[in-house]
């Protein structure tokens, strides 16, 4: 039976977003910061060439180290018109130190001249569950949208206030609670919830 749970991340903006998406399954939700060896532990490299493949990379890497049943999740933002940059390198774009106002700086100075109507961009979410060495479970979420002339909202995080999704009119850093029902991550956990319930005991 399946009792406990790690999430692998130590984003507080997605572990809240996580914690939400998968309440009222019966398991403990841990995190790496809820065990001594594992918040000292070195990351793994994420070296896949998909959000898949690292998230299977992390997931498997914690479990390992933690023997406990562990999700990990990669997700970031593809825009069309920089051949989907920033893509799986989101996180860092622009350098490990890279605030998000700067990354967002760095963004629009590549697009300087794109029409509006070309900066189409989605928000890619995967999800990757691993257990006594294997992955049992994967899912996808995707959320399709464009770059907002400007930066816009203070809610949300990350990539949020550049992301303006047409039908709410608004980026998502402006969507409020109206995020959770159409995000990418949150199509990504309704299937792995899916899953944790029909795999209960």
């Amino acid at each position: 039976m399946r009792s406990k749970l790690l999430v692998a991340t130590t984003n507080a903006g997605k572990l809240s977003e996580i914690r939400e998406m998968l309440a009222g399954v019966s398991v403990a939700l841990e995190t790496l910061g809820d065990r001594r060896h594992l918040r000292t532990l070195t990351p793994p490299e994420e070296c896949g060439t998909t959000f898949a493949e690292n998230a299977r990379i992390k997931a498997l890497y914690y479990e390992s180290a933690s023997r406990i049943p562990t999700l990990a999740e990669d997700s970031g933002l593809e825009i069309d018109a920089l051949g989907g940059a920033p893509g799986i390198h989101s996180a860092r774009f622009g350098g490990v130190q890279s605030t998000y106002p700067g990354k967002f700086a760095l963004l629009y100075q590549r697009l300087a001249g794109v029409p509006e109507a070309q900066r189409t961009a989605r928000f890619v979410c995967a999800v990757a569950l691993v257990e006594q060495g294997t992955v049992r479970f994967e899912a996808r979420g995707t959320l399709e949208g464009r770059i907002a002339p400007a930066p816009c909202g203070s809610g949300g995080f990350g990539y949020d206030p550049i992301f303006f999704y047409p039908p709410f009119g608004c980026t998502m850093a402006e969507a409020g609670p109206r995020k959770a029902e159409v995000s990418h991550r949150a199509k990504a956990f309704a299937q792995l919830r899916l899953h944790l319930l029909r795999t209960e005991g």
